[in-house]
């Protein structure tokens, strides 16, 4: 993950945000390690969605899965985030893991600001666009 994919998968989440659900979203990019590359707030975004969004980035990138299947594993094995030692993770969905070819984590992106069904759609379409990149 670098500056220009990061900058470019954030421009993508406000485009398909505006054109498929016309509402406003918070997209967080992070590296690999989960510290945030880029941020978009737009007009009217929950200010919630702020930190849900980053929250959801990070724990995709530390976790090295999207924030849905991290949920269900906390919910399988009965067990909460608090339970890996970190704060900031979250299970809410709306974070997806970014992979390179070779299937290693090269960062990961959260989305904040709509049903949890469209956050994880533009998150998945961004993760699409940066497998092309």
């Amino acid at each position: 993950m670098n500056t220009e994919l990061a900058g470019n998968l954030v421009a993508a989440a406000l485009a398909k945000a505006k054109a498929d659900y016309g509402r406003p979203i918070c997209v967080a990019v992070c590296d690999r390690f989960g510290f945030l590359i880029a941020f978009a707030r737009t007009d009217d975004a929950p200010v919630r969605s702020i930190q849900l969004s980053q929250g959801k980035a990070y724990t995709s990138a530390r976790m090295g899965v999207d924030t849905d299947a991290f949920l269900q594993r906390l919910q399988a094995n009965n067990i909460p985030a608090s339970y890996f030692c970190d704060d900031k993770l979250t299970g809410l969905p709306g974070g997806c893991v970014v992979k390179g070819a070779g299937g290693d984590v090269t960062g990961a992106v959260g989305i904040s600001g709509l049903t949890p069904d469209e956050d994880v759609a533009i998150a998945k379409a961004l993760v699409a666009i940066a497998a092309k990149a």
